[in-house]
């Protein structure tokens, strides 16, 4: 039976000596941390919100509709978040303000896939897109100071793209490729499982190159590619959705690094089958040195020491899912009951609100 104490987040980091590096991201220099999501409230409608470290809510905002992953602007001044697949917007958010100052819509032929990226100088942002009559996934690329103005697209190297991140080296995306075709006609159906190829690519954002791809090979066709974090070493850790038959037990969770083979964490059979088959968040800690995945479906969160791939702690929480770096060493989290979490600390429950997959730390 899994562990259910979260204390052991923390107990478990501690005992390993990790808590004690140090090494702070860009992102969570300069102040206290804030927190973005997207949220469903009670009456059923959609919003964006807006935390403090302390899980205390500073603001939400009406969405015309479900949110799912945000970017940040590298001078934290904006947030961008996209519409859960098949998305027909992107809210721009002032964080300053507190309002959503501009939606940005899909144009034709295309809709957002609930991830994005901005380039360091904040000029383009990136935001993963189904091209689905062409059978493609694309980055479609945004001019900020143009109001945020489609220029044009990059080809992701594969389909149903997912989630997008920069390299550590500032010019290179890396996209997890779900190889999951849909087409709005049809809604969220998936139309090609018998034929999956995901794969994570490695963009060169000003060529519009795939300069490097790992696919999970053909005994793995049906595992999707989904979520990931970039660990400190600058591997790139991944969690994927299982699209095969519901009785078999299959690795969810993977690291790679560029120019070699993707490296697949072995885990005990009840930690594996607590994710029934779907991992719905990636994050990895301030100084690089452990990954948080989590299952909404199964309830259940696990940290994994990124040298040596082992799990540090794992815990069982209620329809758990958005994960971020906290202000130490742990991972500050959100889930669909409304709680709000740090660590091993309860810091906030909310009822009438449903946090959604991701949030993003200011």
């Amino acid at each position: 039976m899994i562990e259910i104490d979260r204390r052991r987040f923390l107990a478990g980091a501690l005992a390993s000596g990790l808590a004690t590096a140090v090494a702070v991201p860009a992102e969570a220099s300069g102040g206290e941390a804030t927190y973005v999501t997207a949220i469903r409230n009670a009456d059923g409608s959609f919003g964006v919100a807006v935390l403090n470290a302390d899980g205390r809510l500073l603001f939400t905002e009406s969405m015309e509709g479900r949110g799912h992953g945000a970017t940040v602007s590298p001078d934290n001044a904006t947030a961008v978040v996209f519409g859960r697949r098949p998305g027909r917007f992107a809210a721009v958010v002032d964080l300053a303000a507190g309002k959503i100052v501009r939606t940005i819509p899909a144009v034709e032929g295309r809709h957002f896939c609930g991830h994005g990226l901005y380039t360091p100088d904040g000029r383009l942002l990136y935001a993963t897109e189904n091209a689905y009559e062409l059978e493609k996934g694309m980055l479609g690329v945004y001019d900020v100071a143009a109001d945020y103005r489609r220029i044009g697209e990059i080809w992701t190297g594969g389909i149903g793209p997912h989630e997008t991140l920069l390299m550590p080296d500032g010019k290179t995306a890396v996209v997890a490729n779900g190889g999951i075709l849909i087409d709005p006609m049809y809604g969220r159906q998936k139309l090609n499982i018998a034929t999956m190829e995901p794969s994570l690519a490695y963009l060169d954002l000003e060529s519009g190159e795939v300069v490097d791809k790992m696919e999970l090979g053909p005994e793995r066709h049906q595992l999707s590619i989904r979520h990931i974090s970039i660990d400190g070493d600058g591997a790139v850790w991944f969690g994927c959705q299982y699209e095969g038959p519901k009785t078999d037990q299959v690795p969810l969770i993977g690291k790679h690094m560029r120019d070699g083979e993707a490296e697949m964490m072995s885990a005990p059979a009840r930690v594996m089958r607590g994710y029934r088959q779907y991992v719905g968040s990636v994050a990895t800690s301030r100084d690089g040195t452990l990954v948080a995945t989590s299952s909404p479906r199964g309830g259940v969160m696990t940290i994994w020491n990124c040298a040596s791939g082992t799990i540090v702690s794992e815990a069982k929480i209620e329809d758990v899912c958005g994960l971020a770096p906290d202000a130490g060493n742990a991972f500050f989290g959100t889930s669909g009951t409304g709680l709000v979490f740090d660590g091993d600390k309860d810091l906030a429950r909310y009822p009438g609100i449903a946090f959604d997959n991701h949030m993003r730390m200011v």
